[in-house]
């Protein structure tokens, strides 16, 4: 049951703006949301990401600008927004005291299905999202993993055009966490364009195809700064990097000689005694290149490695990048 398809963008913000009092929130934000996709927006906490996502779920209204979902106006066509949408916020909605099945019959309801079908609709997510063998436990016995992937079923019942996911994961253990990466995954094969805001940079990496970083350059509000996948993102910090850790610390002066030698600058040491970090790319040979000639000399020159690695700029990078970045460079990102 996949929800419509959609003939323009999923999402489409313009100088949206809001303020609390005389706190600003939103500074003019600009973004475009492609049908069928995972948009991740990381920002520090206030940059007003949450705002963003409860204007864009119609649960606010905004100061200035536009914003249509699944090509309705938010101001102009609230409910048509709302019948097109689900939310996950950061903590589980659903009802703690009844069963798993019957919190998902009971929304099934809410959606005016019947008989049959409401009972039909619930076997099908508590099977999807790995809940059977719990259904009829009381939701106060789920783990938080289990909390999670119901209220994300909850969503589901009558699948939803766009998805806005604030921060879905907060809490979770590292196995819950990627068991409901595996369930976004599934809904965006389905057709739902999601909307993800999290703190966890490599959630954004894993999921998103294209990320924006929403902060407040300048004091009024948050605005987008950077924007594209997470390639493009790390790509545009910098080249790759060489990173080397030699067995013995007396051999690493003359391995950090056959870096420089073979990437064409300088080697840097750092504080561990064994390891040291040639930047390459940015115009010269790739890395996987220098690395095998890096490989290759190292052998020859009897020098033992404990570890060789080509590394590549982190989405924590980029970001720490560009919130460390005067507001005027990161405008120009």
């Amino acid at each position: 049951m996949p929800p419509p398809p959609l003939d323009a963008p999923a999402i489409e913000v313009r100088g949206l703006r809001k303020a609390f009092g005389a706190t600003p929130a939103l500074g003019g934000v600009d973004l475009t949301v492609a049908p069928g996709t995972v948009c991740g927006l990381l920002g520090p906490n206030g940059a007003g990401k949450t705002t963003m996502v409860r204007i864009l779920a119609t649960l606010s209204l905004p100061d200035g600008g536009t914003a249509r979902v699944a090509g309705h106006d938010v101001v102009g066509h609230p409910a048509r927004v709302r019948g097109s949408i689900a939310l996950t916020g950061q903590y589980a909605s659903v009802d703690e005291v009844i069963s798993g099945r019957d919190n998902l019959e009971m929304f099934a309801r809410l959606y005016r299905m019947r008989g049959a079908a409401v009972r039909r609709r619930a076997e099908e997510l508590l099977e999807r999202f790995g809940l059977t063998d719990a259904a009829h436990r009381p939701v106060r016995t789920y783990s938080g993993g289990m909390r999670r992937r119901l209220d994300l079923a909850v969503g589901l019942v009558v699948p939803p055009v766009v998805m806005f996911l604030d921060e879905p994961t907060t809490g979770l253990d590292p196995q819950s966490r990627v068991g409901l990466w595996e369930s976004v995954r599934e809904l965006v094969r389905a057709g739902t364009t999601v909307l993800l805001t999290t703190q966890y940079l490599e959630e954004a990496d894993q999921l998103a195809d294209r990320i924006a970083v929403l902060t407040d350059p300048d004091g009024t509000g948050g605005q987008v700064v950077a924007e594209g996948t997470p390639f493009e993102l790390k790509s545009a910090l910098g080249g790759e990097s060489i990173d080397l850790t030699v067995r013995h610390a007396e051999q690493l002066g003359r391995a950090a000689e056959i870096l420089t030698r073979e990437g064409g600058r300088a080697a840097t040491l750092a504080d561990d005694p064994r390891r040291a970090t040639l930047a390459v790319g940015a115009g010269g040979l790739p890395g996987t290149a220098v690395l095998a000639a890096v490989l290759g000399e190292l052998d020859n020159a009897g020098i033992a490695v404990e570890d060789l690695a080509l590394r590549r700029p982190t989405l924590d990078e980029v970001f720490l990048n560009l919130m460390n970045r005067p507001s005027r460079d990161r405008e120009m990102a």
